[in-house]
């Protein structure tokens, strides 16, 4: 936890380097709109709220980040990279034949890495089963899933939300990114879930809401606990923020960006 960092001006930076990032591979294009709205919370969780040690990522009794709608990747790689934990090289060479680093991360605890994303649904309960596991060591730090609205249109989100209530999982702290945008169009209309909040009151979850764009009201949100619940936080959000012309647009989804593009979205960064 690095209470000294400035949320916010380190949002707007990593907002840039999402950009640039995604620029950098040309017409194969990425996934900006769920990488852009889920900046606060990724810098939110690195900079305030984990316990986690960027110089020993192996560590036992460090927090885990299990990233389970796993084209959020733009963010998660500029945080890594911004923290240390993707070298120059690595990070240069995202999307590129031969890289590492692609469009849905790959597990590597050297790197800060927990989880192997791709199909949707499956990090929640991965989370969930390290969950128990460090409850079974006696181990108490805590672990932080991010999944996103459409992808609760998943059934095993449910299975494994069934689970951590079981097992009172009041280590496991899972983050709706709640930008109501998914790939096949807008989420009320692809499968309307209502409240969120209510299905995972009633699954045994202590639920809250927030603006998934105030880092105050994301870190107020996150710490919440209450005994024998896992929580989750209902993260309202922006698809593709802060760039006026991706905002909730379902294109925006994957796609690619032009020079001129990228010019305009880097100078909205400095009026926003």
């Amino acid at each position: 936890m690095k209470s000294d960092i400035d949320v916010v001006e380190l949002s707007r930076f990593i907002r840039k380097k999402c950009l640039v990032l995604g620029h950098s591979v040309g017409r194969k294009g990425a996934h900006f709109g769920g990488g852009l709205s889920a900046v606060e919370i990724l810098s939110t969780l690195y900079s305030s709220i984990m316990d986690y040690d960027f110089q020993n990522p192996f560590r036992e009794d460090r927090d885990r980040l299990i990233i389970s709608k796993g084209h959020c990747v733009l963010a998660y790689y500029s945080l890594l990279h911004h923290f240390g934990l993707l070298s120059d090289l690595q990070y240069s060479e995202f999307e590129t034949d031969g890289g590492y680093l692609h469009g849905h991360a790959t597990r590597n605890l050297g790197d800060g890495i927990e989880f192997s994303g791709g199909s949707l649904s499956m990090g929640m309960p991965y989370a969930v089963g390290v969950a128990i596991g460090l409850k079974k060591k006696s181990i108490s730090n805590k672990v932080y899933c991010v999944i996103g609205d459409g992808e609760c249109d998943e059934g095993l989100i449910w299975e494994a939300a069934m689970s951590a209530s079981n097992f009172k999982l009041d280590n496991f702290v899972l983050i709706v990114d709640c930008n109501k945008v998914q790939y096949d169009g807008f989420t009320v209309d692809v499968m309307d879930k209502l409240s969120l909040a209510d299905k995972f009151t009633s699954f045994g979850f202590s639920a809250i809401q927030c603006d998934g764009h105030d880092v105050n009201d994301l870190a107020d949100s996150l710490v919440k606990s209450d005994v024998d619940k896992p929580l989750v936080v209902i993260a309202h959000t922006i698809k593709g923020k802060g760039v006026s012309f991706m905002e909730q647009v379902p294109g925006w989804h994957h796609n690619y960006l032009s020079d001129e593009m990228l010019e305009i979205a880097m100078r909205e960064q400095d009026v926003r």
